[in-house]
């Protein structure tokens, strides 16, 4: 299999490791019927591409093995700040979809172990009838076949419609929030257009939030440019101990 090369994928701190570990653990909880997780957002710099990327490495730290798929056709962050990628060298997913590869031709090993990467391939202007294609069916199910986990690193929900397209064909849906900079309307315009596509949305991650806005940041004794947090998880309030 041919071997891709990161551009740059640096090690996480240790309150977004701790908090990316919790993230991946709760999606292996989900249930064993949820295996094509969809990444996506309200708009565009919200830290999709991002978060997509650390799921997939985290999943295969843990022994799970996963291919993470670029399914961003018309403007790719994976492919532009994450990957060594010459575009007229690679084959991807726009190529798969439009007959013109071979699901061998698309798969590329990464440098971390259990991972593999699908690229984009090469930048299309009309996307939606490629991922609107049974060829997304069949690229994603196959991909099953030999990995426990798909990361399917889709564009912004809110800005095109390939996102809900590409979630029909998706087992479940995480949603990325960033932090203060999301309106209420835009964010349940956003669920409203993942539901209907009828694919479940697991939860979601409050992205680029500042660790000193956290009361328990003296705990790591240091600050962090931010760190991921599902919403689901809510940690009950203790009582109030007495002063000394």
């Amino acid at each position: 299999m041919k071997k891709i090369m990161f551009r740059r994928f640096p090690a996480l701190g240790y309150a977004a490791n701790e908090a990316m570990n919790t993230l991946c653990t709760n999606l292996t909880f989900s249930g064993a019927e949820y295996r094509k997780i969809l990444i996506t957002s309200s708009h565009s710099s919200e830290g999709k591409s991002f978060l997509s990327m650390n799921i997939a490495r985290t999943l295969a730290t843990i022994g799970y093995s996963v291919a993470l798929v670029d399914c961003d056709l018309r403007r790719s962050e994976l492919m532009r700040k994450y990957f060594k990628v010459e575009e007229a060298q690679y084959k991807g997913t726009s190529h798969f979809l439009a007959g013109l590869a071979s699901l061998e031709d698309v798969v590329y090993e990464t440098e971390v172990p259990g991972m593999h990467f699908v690229p984009r391939g090469r930048a299309v202007t009309n996307s939606l009838p490629l991922v609107s294609s049974d060829r997304l069916e069949e690229l994603l199910n196959a991909l099953t076949e030999d990995h426990d986990f798909v990361i399917v690193d889709a564009p912004p929900v809110g800005l095109i419609v390939d996102a809900a397209r590409i979630a029909t064909v998706c087992d479940g849906t995480v949603l990325v929030v960033s932090y203060n900079s999301v309106r209420r309307r835009e964010l349940v315009e956003a669920k409203a257009q993942i539901e209907q596509s009828g694919c479940p949305i697991l939860g979601t991650v409050i992205n680029q939030a500042d660790f000193k806005d956290y009361v328990n940041r003296k705990y790591y004794n240091r600050n962090y440019e931010g760190y991921y947090r599902t919403t689901e998880e809510v940690t009950p309030k203790k009582k109030s101990e007495p002063k000394e």
